[in-house]
């Protein structure tokens, strides 16, 4: 990070969750304490829906709370993405499903060079959400309680995760969360800031573009597969120097 001087242009951060953590000194997987702006604990799965408010986070110490070493960005230079927001949605959704009904077999059967694993876990690309949302058919496969989640799900892509926000945008996530519910999926981190920090969304969050996370899910994706799955903090050094690697060097020009 001192090579990229992140502390000097204090640049603000847009990008995946597991990023976001890795340059807050976090400690990644399974943890209990896995937010970086409230002591959320992700195992207490009993009160996900229950609670709305938890205990803030007065620091980020080493040692403390699932943190390991000291943070390297700002917490109000973190933003986040719409797609990645988007991912997290649909991943919860299609884990959620009912496995032998009509709606999780049109998927499978939509997507035939998409893995079993991958189906089954809900990790689609943004491109293929897009294909589902205009997909008629698919809708029509779901049942009941699918159906109300799955129209939720539109809705508040198109009035708070898109270019324009609706008045009532806090209705729209509670309605989306009594849905999600209704269908028994966990609440996951993603789904959290829905629910308890809407506030934490910037007000122009369709200026966010997209296109930076598809291109980011692309190559960090590759780059997965080279540490075999592993997040470390190689991989992360290694993903920010092809970043620089991509900058044209005009120093000479």
């Amino acid at each position: 990070m001192v090579t990229i001087k992140c502390d000097e242009f204090k640049w603000k951060l847009c990008g995946d969750l597991k990023v976001v953590a890795l340059l807050l000194g976090m400690q990644l997987g399974y943890t209990k304490y896995c937010y970086f702006l409230w002591e959320w604990d992700s195992q207490d799965k009993k009160n996900h829906y229950v609670n709305k408010l938890w205990p803030k986070r007065t620091s980020l110490t080493p040692g403390e709370k699932n943190v390991v070493t000291p943070p390297l960005v700002l917490l109000e230079k973190i933003y986040l993405p719409p797609l990645h927001i988007k991912l997290g949605l649909m991943k919860n959704f299609v884990k959620g499903m009912d496995k032998t009904g009509h709606g999780f077999e049109y998927v499978r059967n939509k997507f035939p060079n998409v893995s079993e694993v991958k189906i089954k876990e809900g990790i689609f690309t943004g491109l293929q959400i897009r294909e589902l949302m205009q997909d008629k058919q698919f809708d029509e496969g779901l049942n009941e309680t699918e159906r109300n989640a799955w129209l939720k799900i539109k809705w508040i892509c198109k009035d708070f995760l898109g270019n324009h926000k609706a008045a009532n945008y806090q209705d729209i996530a509670q309605d989306l969360l009594t849905s999600y519910k209704a269908m028994g999926c966990n609440m996951s981190l993603k789904i959290h800031f829905l629910k308890s920090h809407l506030d934490f969304f910037p007000e122009n969050l369709g200026e966010v573009s997209d296109e930076h996370s598809k291109r980011f899910h692309q190559e960090i994706t590759a780059m997965e597969k080279r540490y075999q799955g592993k997040w470390t903090s190689s991989m992360l050094a290694d993903y920010c120097s092809t970043l620089k690697r991509d900058v044209p060097d005009t120093k000479y020009r």
